[in-house]
């Protein structure tokens, strides 16, 4: 099993900064609502390989499309490289040639890197399971295509192609054993699958689990709430019901 996590850093690459034009206030108030703040905790699983994201998505969003052509969020400003805030306030100055080949580099390299992890599971037990893992908050943001209100506790990301209805219904009745609310790819949708094997390689099964912020946190301070710890013992819960049903079995076996 892969986990995923693109979106948990809030780090600013000091050499980076002057492409933003907010105001440090702005900046800090942008990253606690962008920031998927503790999900490198949430989801930390030490039997499994994680594959994490090391700066803010701010600068360059590794779960967008490359071709700003094929992503709907390029719309509102917020394509694999972001021009606008969730509130559609600009972000960040024109970028020369140079400076956006910089970014696209991060976005490349921390693709290969999943492409690697994904070839290393198919090599080893004839097939790879990716949880991509995120948080949202428990109100829309104003970029946000899915408006509707209240939000599920946690929120569940499919692909037709790459997740099993197995897999899906085992995710979805642990939870609600648990006592929480469900969404399936509502308020969000879709789930990591790299290109080179995204609609052709049944082999590599993806899920996105998302949980509500408002669970473990405080959204306006962002400091973790006394839940933390219990949410993320559930997390891993489940994280071990998914393992299971995966059992892989090496070629040959």
């Amino acid at each position: 099993m892969i986990l995923h996590i693109p979106h948990s850093a809030d780090k600013i690459p000091e050499h980076l900064r002057d492409q933003i034009v907010l105001s440090d206030d702005e900046l800090t108030a942008e990253l606690l609502r962008m920031t998927d703040r503790y999900t490198d905790e949430l989801f930390a699983f030490p039997e499994v390989t994680i594959v994490r994201f090391p700066i803010s998505r701010l600068f360059v969003d590794v779960e967008r499309f490359h071709d700003n052509t094929r992503e709907p969020m390029s719309k509102v400003g917020m394509g694999v490289i972001y021009t606008h805030t969730a509130d559609g306030k600009k972000l960040r100055r024109s970028l020369q040639s140079a400076e956006k080949r910089t970014l696209f580099e991060f976005y490349e390299k921390h693709h290969e890197m999943i492409s690697k992890e994904v070839k290393t599971e198919l090599d080893k037990y004839g097939k790879a399971l990716i949880v991509d893992c995120h948080s949202f908050p428990s109100h829309p943001l104003p970029c946000d295509n899915n408006q509707t209100t209240p939000r599920p506790d946690f929120c569940i990301g499919t692909d037709s192609f790459h997740t099993p209805l197995e897999l899906r219904r085992i995710v979805e009745g642990i939870l609600k054993k648990m006592g929480y609310s469900v969404g399936i790819d509502q308020p969000y949708n879709g789930t990591m699958v790299p290109m080179e094997f995204c609609g052709k390689d049944l082999r590599v099964e993806s899920i996105m689990i998302e949980v509500n912020r408002s669970l473990y946190m405080d959204e306006i301070t962002g400091r973790k709430k006394d839940t933390f710890v219990a949410i993320k013992e559930q997390i891993n819960t489940f994280l071990r019901s998914i393992i299971k049903y995966q059992q892989p079995t090496p070629p040959g076996f």
